[in-house]
């Protein structure tokens, strides 16, 4: 098959004008085409009285090889993810991926697809328990330390807008959307520019992967904590599972960005790492409705749209840079704690993302210049004198402090609110969150509101509330490994976006199928 850009429809055309369309960007007959797939699917709202929708599609014809030597720009589609041969060192033991995120999930996947029985652990519960701890600390305040938002099977990705937007540009991307679609995620993921899967439906999609590992003989322990690892001339011997000891010489280390605790039982173990940049700031809430009008105007309500979305920065005077993060269209702000004495915040969505409000996170970039020392993991200090911060502002009681857009911009407290109602469960108290930022970020903050209100409108209306703080974007600290994705350590392979080599469901769950690949290229199957 061959793949063809820029085909454009209106939002009152049939999709089934497509293959029309490609015959005569083509200069071929409509007949000419067998077949055809569409591999991308996206809005251009650029012209708000114009807007299109832009096709990518793979199409199957006896006239490919004509169509190449006319059409350069044309490219050969897509034919499938090839699997790695496997090595020739022994593997005495099956190996262990600590943590059931994205990228431990697809590191689990692939090395059960090529027949090395994974033994996956899992700090939190399994999907469907750790639901209902979540549900229990929305409504009542009582937090789960190994069962939250942070910890469990899916990882922190579960309770989120399930965006599988990525920057980097990797072939496996289409295996990850492929297998999570096998796993029960919608089809559309498939094509769809921003593709998504919702919080509600992830659910399941963990689920699924989780079966499909245990039916090619991996192997889940859940409530399961990775406590110590034993190394004898720095190969791997043994890993300590709540204490107890499991003999493997292979171990995946995917364990999110919130496990603190176990970056520092590496550092004791003398793993090599250091401080990595990463952003702090607030959620910002504004009615969906505002952004639908400001992204797509009079066709606002057309079906064929759906919740409108945005993507922002600003490099502010002050050298620092604010960015929109983990925008989600019709959600929610959700309180993520993992830690007692901490409020933390995220945004998430379900798949139809009807809810009334959008949410983004609004961030600051913070760099290692900002930590308080040059220890590997300063940055977790000031994620959590953030985070402490916000729960004294709360109340104590896991209520994350607001404050509205306009009284952030003026300096003062807030007092009540207007057309814009939070949707932060356990609840809000009022507070001036301006107060409380250290100069460089209140002013980035200030700056890059009152800006983004020029690209989107009513982005700095004054109801709009903020929620603080939102400190678990990105991990503060990477784990540093080398060409064969192992660390100083033989045998440990730190992997995905605690380990700082991703940022995102995708692009985890592609590390994760990397290292895996890594590790199937250099070990044979166990017996």
């Amino acid at each position: 098959m061959i793949r063809v850009q820029d085909i454009k429809l209106t939002l009152e055309e049939d999709s089934k004008d497509i293959s029309l369309k490609v015959a005569k960007k083509l200069k071929i007959k409509p007949s000419d085409i067998k077949s055809y797939t569409l591999f991308k699917e996206a809005i251009d709202a650029r012209k708000k009285e114009e807007i299109r929708l832009v096709y990518t599609v793979d199409i199957e014809t006896p006239r490919e090889a004509q169509l190449l030597k006319k059409y350069p720009q044309i490219q050969v589609a897509y034919e499938g993810y090839v699997y790695p041969e496997s090595g020739e060192k022994e593997l005495v033991h099956r190996p262990v991926v600590v943590g059931s995120g994205p990228c431990g999930l697809f590191a689990a996947l692939l090395l059960a697809q090529c027949g090395y029985k994974p033994l996956v652990v899992e700090r939190g519960k399994k999907v469907e328990d750790r639901v209902k701890d979540i549900a229990h600390f929305w409504q009542e305040g009582i937090l789960q330390p190994n069962s939250n938002v942070q910890f469990g099977e899916g990882g922190a990705g579960t309770f989120s807008d399930g965006k599988l937007t990525t920057q980097i540009k990797n072939k496996r991307c289409r295996k990850v959307l492929e297998e999570l679609v096998e796993s029960g995620a919608p089809s559309d993921i498939l094509y769809k520019s921003k593709p998504h899967v919702g919080t509600d439906v992830l659910r399941g999609v963990v689920k699924n992967l989780r079966e499909r590992i245990i039916e090619l003989g991996g192997e889940f322990r859940f409530e399961t904590t990775l406590t110590g690892v034993k190394v004898k001339d720095n190969q791997l011997e043994a890993i300590y599972l709540n204490d107890e000891e499991v003999k493997t010489q292979v171990c995946v280390i995917a364990i999110g960005h919130s496990a603190r605790d176990t970056f520092e039982m590496l550092y004791n173990a003398h793993l090599y790492m250091e401080q990595k940049p990463f952003s702090i700031g607030m959620r910002i809430e504004h009615l969906q409705e505002w952004i639908n009008e400001a992204q797509y105007g009079k066709v606002k309500e057309h079906p064929k749209l759906g919740a409108a979305e945005y993507k922002l920065v600003h490099h502010c005077e002050n050298g620092r840079t604010v960015y929109s993060f983990c925008m989600c269209p019709g959600g929610y702000v959700i309180a993520s704690a993992s830690e007692e004495g901490g409020v933390v915040t995220n945004g998430m969505s379900e798949h139809a993302r009807d809810g009334i409000n959008a949410n983004s996170g609004i961030l600051v970039n913070v760099v290692p210049k900002d930590y308080e020392d040059d220890h590997p993991l300063a940055g977790i200090k000031l994620q959590r004198y953030f985070e402490n911060l916000a729960y004294r502002l709360g109340g104590k009681n896991y209520q994350a402090p607001v404050q509205r857009v306009g009284d952030f911009l003026k300096g003062r407290p807030t007092t009540e609110f207007g057309l814009v109602q939070p949707s932060y469960k356990p609840g809000v108290a009022f507070t001036n969150l301006r107060s409380e930022l250290p100069d460089f970020m209140g002013e980035a903050l200030e700056e890059a509101l009152v800006e983004f209100g020029k690209k989107i409108k009513n982005f700095d209306h004054p109801d709009a509330v903020l929620t603080g703080f939102e400190t678990r974007s990105s991990s503060p600290v990477r784990l540093l490994r080398d060409k064969l994705y192992q660390s100083n350590i033989r045998g440990l392979y730190p992997a995905g976006e605690g380990a700082g080599y991703a940022g995102g469901i995708t692009s985890a769950a592609v590390d994760g199928i990397e290292v895996a690949e890594a590790i199937i290229h250099y070990y044979k199957k166990t017996q």
